[in-house]
């Protein structure tokens, strides 16, 4: 309508005077578009204040109101190892969006660092593995951030909440990391960095109080803001309300069979467990949680250690209960961590013995002692039984590798289980749940248990080939590929396993021969390191078909690495980047840049603990 008005003059002497006309065709040659659609409603609004009887408003307009500031984006990114952070990230987006919020959740192994220059407010959950490490899946990221490549942050703000393991020295190391390394980017802290131990609910959950309340506050003021979601981003959802490690679900065992042979130095368990009715479902590479009771004999040894009577009465998490049913069911009764000493010598006075220990003794002593250890060299008779218990963390779930397919096994979820064991002040311990699981649970126990989601050990789509390394019960996931490829069908497999002896540790060998035999399994390398003079691992079978493994790369094959952290996963990675630099004949540097490059692309996976 207004390209009407300018470029049809001719109607205008109707209304106007010729001067008029002419002032009017002259300034409509002279706007914009966007300047004709102002003209436009400046007469509008003129015609009616003359309608009314006002004069003509002035041209130049009055100074406009002070714009309410925009509303900031929010990203929560986590870092995971077991899934914790994930379940944690997404309670924390799920109330975010309950409080208004428009957050835009990613996991740290999809998201694309490059993007943390464009976002504004970040709030990160970042798991520990190990000595301070970052979770695997969360390495690149971390990569990036703390490389010459990141850039200047001067516009973001961010909160750190960081998940650790008060017996490790480097106690949530990772979240350190990455709290102090946004600080030197120049981003600023909306909150001080959270640590918590495997205990985490209640800080974490006034961490999230604490900073969807500052953030709401900000955003009842501001105009509101949808940020787009970045590439691998999932939309805030409420976590699933079944079954988990706080409502587990009561599973029976229908199978206990044991793997290693007579003469075996271990004894590793195969265990079938119904999950009928659960409502459960798994894929291939998940975890199945279980929830470990204490053994009653170490129980005992405390109560006796403590001169204590186990129906002292006891209140936990606001429910009451006895010292015996928490030392059994509820409280870690075994591993010490430094938070147990600072208690411990508080309560006896010993305070300084364990505070003139440097960082590697106290490492030490820990790892030489248990809680009971402790409480016999530094006795205190009668202590308050609450006092005590509130020193103590919560006993956690366990994890195991599931060992079936629900392809091949419906309802079922099976694990192997080789059970710790080793002496300590020349007495007989045990692991928490690998004892339970081998010397008191039997067919037809029930036993609590839930799925644990582990989206970065999957199989490839169909057809790709697969190299899976694994020693000892760190085989347990590929019997469950195996089982899935079976039943759905699949491309070349390739297994790497190894244990001490061929004919007592052979684990699953009948089943790995019957894949051979029908193609399901392509190739297999095994190493049995004391069956010979010289020790041989699966690291040392890699090197020796090198070409093939490369080979098998090449052309696109996912390599996975299941197993121990301290010692299977770094010899293996350096076996690895040491036949790629060998067969594509470049530098150690570009090798290890190529194993990147397909961590980035999900073809290198790795569940280590």
């Amino acid at each position: 309508m207004t390209a009407e008005i300018m470029t049809a003059p001719q109607h205008a002497p109707a209304l106007l005077t010729g001067e008029q006309a002419g002032l009017v065709e002259a300034l409509g040659a002279t706007l914009t578009a966007e300047q004709a659609r102002w003209a436009s409603g400046y007469f509008a609004g003129l015609a009616l204040g003359l309608a009314r009887g006002g004069g003509a408003a002035p041209l130049t307009p009055s100074a406009p109101a002070a714009p309410r500031p925009a509303a900031r984006t929010l990203a929560i990114l986590y870092g995971t190892e077991t899934g914790n952070g994930a379940e944690l990230a997404k309670s924390l987006a799920a109330a975010a969006t309950a409080q208004g919020l428009a957050p835009v959740l990613s996991d740290m192994a999809d998201y694309k660092p490059r993007r943390l220059k464009d976002e504004q407010d970040l709030l990160i959950v970042v798991a520990t593995h190990g000595e301070g490490d970052p979770p695997q899946p969360a390495a690149d990221f971390f990569d990036f951030v703390e490389s010459r490549k990141a850039p200047p942050l001067p516009d973001l703000r961010y909160a750190v909440l960081a998940l650790g393991d008060m017996s490790y020295e480097q106690f949530c190391g990772a979240g350190k990391r990455i709290d102090a390394r946004l600080e030197a980017l120049g981003a600023q802290r909306l909150r001080p960095r959270v640590d918590c131990d495997v205990d985490f609910d209640e800080p974490a959950a006034e961490w999230s109080v604490d900073i969807l309340a500052l953030l709401a506050a900000e955003q009842a003021e501001a105009v509101p803001a949808v940020p787009a979601a970045p590439a691998g981003a999932a939309p805030a959802s409420a976590p699933d309300a079944g079954h988990d490690k706080r409502n587990p679900f009561p599973a029976t065992v229908i199978e206990k069979i044991r793997l290693s042979g007579r003469g075996s130095s271990k004894e590793t368990q195969h265990v079938e467990l119904s999950l009928a009715g659960s409502g459960l479902s798994y894929q291939p590479g998940d975890a199945l949680g279980f929830v470990a009771r204490n053994d009653p004999a170490a129980v005992e040894a405390l109560l006796t250690a403590l001169d204590l009577s186990g129906s002292a009465p006891l209140t936990l998490k606001g429910k009451a209960t006895t010292l015996e049913e928490a030392l059994a069911t509820s409280l870690e009764v075994t591993t010490a961590t430094l938070r147990f000493l600072d208690h411990w010598g508080a309560l006896t006075g010993t305070g300084d013995v364990f505070a003139a220990m440097d960082s590697g003794e106290r490492a030490a002593f820990l790892h030489a002692n248990h809680i009971v250890d402790i409480v016999r060299a530094f006795p205190l008779k009668g202590v308050d039984p609450q006092r005590f218990a509130d020193g103590l963390r919560p006993l956690q779930p366990r994890l195991y590798s599931i060992a079936s397919s629900l392809a091949a096994c419906p309802d079922e979820a099976h694990i192997t289980v080789a059970p710790v064991r080793y002496a300590l002040h020349d007495q007989p311990r045990s692991g928490v749940a690998s004892g339970q699981i081998a010397d008191r649970v039997e067919i037809d126990s029930v036993v609590p248990v839930y799925i644990q989601a582990n989206p970065h050990f999957r199989l490839p789509p169909e057809g790709r080939p697969i190299i899976m390394i694994g020693a000892g019960t760190g085989v347990a996931p590929y019997r469950a590929f195996l089982q899935e490829r079976e039943a759905r069908g699949g491309g070349r497999a390739w297994l790497f396993f190894g244990e001490r002896h061929f004919r007592s540790d052979f684990l699953y060998q009948t089943e790995w021969q019957q894949w051979l035999a029908d193609g399901t399994l392509t190739r297999m390398d095994v190493a049995f390191s004391r069956d010979g003079a010289q020790k041989l691992y699966v690291q040392h079978r890699l090197r020796e078909q090198a070409r093939d493994v490369h080979a098998w790369l090449e052309e696109g094959a996912h390599l996975y690495v299941c197993g121990d952290a301290a010692r299977l996963a770094p010899d293996v990675h350096a076996a690895l980047v040491a036949l790629i630099a060998e067969q594509a004949s470049v530098q150690i540097e570009d090798a290890e840049e190529y194993l990147r490059d397909l961590q980035r692309d999900g073809r290198y996976q790795r569940d280590i603990y």
